[in-house]
């Protein structure tokens, strides 16, 4: 019993620390992503992915990586870029991009996971973009496209109000909807954040390194390096890892970085992080929108694009000699809370959010801003909402056996 407190103390603090450590992070990332959301409209851009060409596979490219990292918002997103007029495939290279590729997701995992991974990252979000690029082009599933934008219906005309981007960046209106956004940033994924950063402590905690040596194989063995068929099986179980524990790409860097410490590949590790699209709830709300056909062509897109892409970075990293090594990845071993640039930061970036909710609620309490989000389950929703309570209640007493009980 007493050993098991310890545990709890220790896995509440670590969840606790890893947030400390990622909060600077998600400030600035969620703020850059809600200044661009607003000073960017989606109709300037789907104006520009109208082809299927490499332009526009770049347009999509882009505008997904200055756009939000969240999943849900990136499928919407993307379903009305291919509604008004964008490619299937720019939209498929916005939607890879807004969720693989955004500028926050490289700040954290570049926390927790150190350069190496940013780049993999990066470099591993525009394989998956050229892969599924590739597909569409030697499958040529015209048909199917087709009938994917008929269950989408005709797109309405909307009143577009013409602001200049000059303009907007003056207005105190288009500043108020940018704090609104970043309210709304939050709370998309206030849950998946508390639930992943809890999950990531307990595993931390309680669960031993033989149980990853048994669903990865070959893992914690002090090997220099896999086996083709180790990595192949690496790559394959990460997703199902991801599938076990969809908290969305942010919250499950810190479990990612754990992963890796425990001896998992890059490229697994990779897959893992990767895997945020190729989820069930991601393949019902695809159903949803173009029908159940395209939905398993588009998990049959990713699944494949995101096995060549965590392979590719592999054993492109290898060979440039640029693995990253597990022990350098040392989360466990530090101390969270101290008189540090992430203190120093973490106030700065609490200033720049308290200025950005000002902004919302009360200059501009009289302003409305919606922006489309893909049908979540309402029990799923609920589900995650009790047990983000939970996880409040687990680190609360786990806090207080770690410095009452324990110290």
């Amino acid at each position: 019993m007493n050993d098991f407190l310890i545990k709890w103390g220790e896995a509440a603090n670590t969840s606790i620390g890893f947030f400390w450590m990622a909060l600077w992070a998600f400030i600035l990332g969620y703020a850059l992503s809600s200044m661009i959301q607003v000073f960017v409209t989606e109709e300037r851009m789907q104006k520009t992915m109208g082809g299927s060409g490499a332009k526009s596979v770049f347009l999509g490219t882009f505008f997904g990586f200055i756009s939000s990292s969240c999943s849900f918002s990136a499928l919407a997103s993307a379903k009305s870029l291919f509604k008004k007029g964008a490619s299937f495939i720019s939209s498929l290279a916005f939607m890879l991009s807004s969720t693989n590729l955004v500028i926050e997701l490289g700040i954290v995992i570049s926390i927790f996971l150190g350069w190496q991974f940013v780049v993999g990252e990066y470099v591993g979000g525009i394989i998956l973009i050229f892969f599924s690029w590739l597909l569409v082009r030697l499958i040529k599933p015209s048909k199917l496209i087709k009938k994917a934008k008929d269950n989408l219906g005709s797109a309405e005309e909307e009143d577009v109000e013409k602001v200049s981007f000059k303009d907007k960046i003056k207005s105190q209106k288009e500043w108020a909807k940018v704090g609104k956004q970043y309210f709304m940033e939050w709370k998309m994924v206030w849950k998946d954040v508390t639930i992943g950063f809890t999950i990531a402590g307990i595993v931390a905690a309680f669960v031993p390194d033989s149980f990853f040596q048994t669903l990865f194989i070959n893992t914690g063995n002090g090997e220099e390096s896999f086996s083709f068929f180790t990595l192949v099986e690496h790559v394959l179980i990460g997703p199902v890892a991801a599938f076990l524990t969809f908290i969305g790409s942010m919250g499950n860097i810190p479990l990612a970085a754990l992963l890796f410490g425990k001896g998992v590949s890059f490229a697994g590790v990779m897959a893992f992080i990767f895997s945020d699209l190729v989820v069930f709830p991601v393949l019902r709300i695809n159903a949803k929108y173009y029908g159940w056909r395209m939905s398993f062509f588009i998990l049959f897109l990713l699944f494949s694009s995101l096995i060549v892409a965590s392979l590719s970075l592999h054993y492109g990293f290898d060979f440039l000699n640029i693995l990253p090594d597990p022990s350098s990845v040392s989360i466990m071993e530090q101390s969270f809370f101290n008189v540090d640039y992430t203190l120093f930061m973490n106030i700065g970036f609490f200033i720049v959010s308290g200025v950005l909710i000002y902004f919302g609620f009360v200059k501009g309490k009289n302003i409305m801003h919606h922006k489309e989000m893909a049908p979540k389950s309402p029990l799923l929703e609920k589900t995650l909402k009790y047990l983000s309570f939970v996880a409040y209640l687990w680190l609360l007493i786990g806090v207080g056996i770690q410095y009452l009980y324990i110290s």
